[in-house]
């Protein structure tokens, strides 16, 4: 489709998927306005333009025995391109790790870490992060509760 800008149809799309991504299409087109089968098309071409990156369940982690969260700053010894790629392919295996952003300034990484409970937090701590190679510090701060959690981006109305 080849579209620069999107449209305020794409957007309520984007919109809808991102807060529901289960809708079926009917649903999905009677709300943004248009019918089913430019909707579809719409839809298809936002996956292929990389809008939309795809479309997952969002699990309950105390329910399912995850009810600590961490976060853990990590600062490395080398912050050569070739170290970081390196660690970042290191904590791709690690399924404690939940997400990894590397950051600019004093701490090279920030860690989001999910455990079953503080033992087996430091078991991961002790045995995969701070024994890793090139790993010079970390410093966690575990949480006490969550107040927002809003996966995306924000997507205002245009026009």
């Amino acid at each position: 489709m080849g579209r620069v800008k999107l449209d305020q149809v794409d957007r309520k799309i984007l919109t809808c998927l991102q807060a529901e991504g289960r809708i079926t299409n009917v649903e999905l087109a009677e709300r943004v306005g248009i019918t089913a089968p430019p909707c579809l098309r719409r839809v298809r071409a936002l996956e292929e333009e990389g809008y939309i990156q795809g479309y997952h369940a969002q699990l309950n982690q105390e329910v399912l025995g995850y009810g600590l969260i961490v976060f853990a700053m990590v600062g490395l010894h080398s912050q050569a391109e070739s170290d970081l790629q390196a660690f970042e392919k290191q904590v791709l295996g690690w399924e404690e790790v939940r997400e990894c952003f590397m950051l600019n300034g004093e701490i090279d990484f920030m860690l989001k870490i999910v455990a079953h409970d503080l033992s087996s937090f430091q078991k991961f701590l002790t045995g995969k992060l701070t024994p890793a190679p090139n790993v010079a510090s970390v410093k966690t701060s575990l949480t006490i509760r969550t107040s927002k959690h809003l996966p995306g981006v924000p997507m205002p109305e245009i026009g």
